[in-house]
């Protein structure tokens, strides 16, 4: 299927790996011309045919600089991908609320929340002129909140919330927003030995292998399986096609089927 982006222009946050690395990957399949964007530009990375930038989103000046460098580099946006994320893994993030501190809180917010609100104020003015398209990586976490770490849910939860505001607002004037809420993808968070499913794992007393194969049962997943970065990356790509113009200011569930609601 042509998804009719050749030639086109984006920005991928979050790009080193997994989910971001995917959806760049996707991209420059499709024709696109791609700044990529992670606090570390792997080898991976550097493999794509995107243009990539080492910068920390979670600073308040990192998306501004970000936006501005991209600029230089392709002209005016088609596309923002709002994908970096984090505060999902690592010692400590199965604690209970009382023993989660507001230094945790802040940087769950900085990197989920505010790093996508920043990055889309300096890309509106672009996107405004180009008629774009805004897709925010989500997690079903928003509407899910005990999948996961308290203070990432919740922070998810805003970045959907978020979406749907700035469809409300910007839409009218030509600049289409939608979200995209994944389930357990196979990344880092799940794969790592020091990530969230290797400490949930423990807290349960189980193995990570053990707690992953067993995690589509256990969150009733009608597929039976966790889901591949690519399959997020397609959908992304797919969200920023014009074969999608009327999908706007929705958020769109990639779970296996985890979540039970309409």
């Amino acid at each position: 299927m042509d998804l009719r982006l050749d030639g086109r222009t984006a920005v991928v946050t979050g790009a080193s790996k997994g989910i971001g690395l995917a959806t760049v990957e996707r991209l420059t399949e499709e024709g696109m011309r791609v700044v990529a964007a992670a606090r570390t530009v792997t080898p991976e990375l550097e493999k794509t045919d995107a243009i990539t930038v080492t910068v920390d989103l979670s600073t308040p000046d990192g998306p501004r600089r970000l936006i501005e460098r991209a600029l230089d580099e392709l002209g005016d946006l088609d596309l923002l991908v709002n994908n970096v994320g984090g505060g999902d893994g690592g010692s400590g993030m199965t604690a209970g609320f009382l023993d989660l501190d507001d230094d945790l809180w802040q940087a769950t917010f900085e990197l989920n929340l505010f790093a996508a609100v920043r990055a889309t104020r300096a890309a509106l003015p672009s996107l405004l002129r180009r008629r774009g398209v805004i897709v925010n990586v989500s997690s079903v976490g928003a509407r899910l909140p005990h999948t996961g770490p308290m203070p990432y849910t919740t922070a998810k939860a805003a970045l959907t919330a978020f979406g749907k505001a700035l469809d409300e607002e910007f839409g009218p004037q030509g600049v289409r927003v939608a979200t995209v809420s994944p389930g357990p993808v196979r990344t880092a968070m799940w794969e790592s030995p020091d990530g969230y499913g290797a400490e949930l794992a423990k807290a349960h007393g189980m193995e990570r292998e053990q707690l992953v194969a067993g995690m589509p049962q256990v969150m009733g997943m009608t597929t039976g399986r966790i889901t591949e970065p690519g399959e997020v990356g397609a959908l992304i790509a797919y969200l920023a096609s014009p074969l999608a113009a009327s999908i706007a200011g929705a958020d769109v569930a990639i779970d296996g089927g985890a979540r039970k609601t309409a």
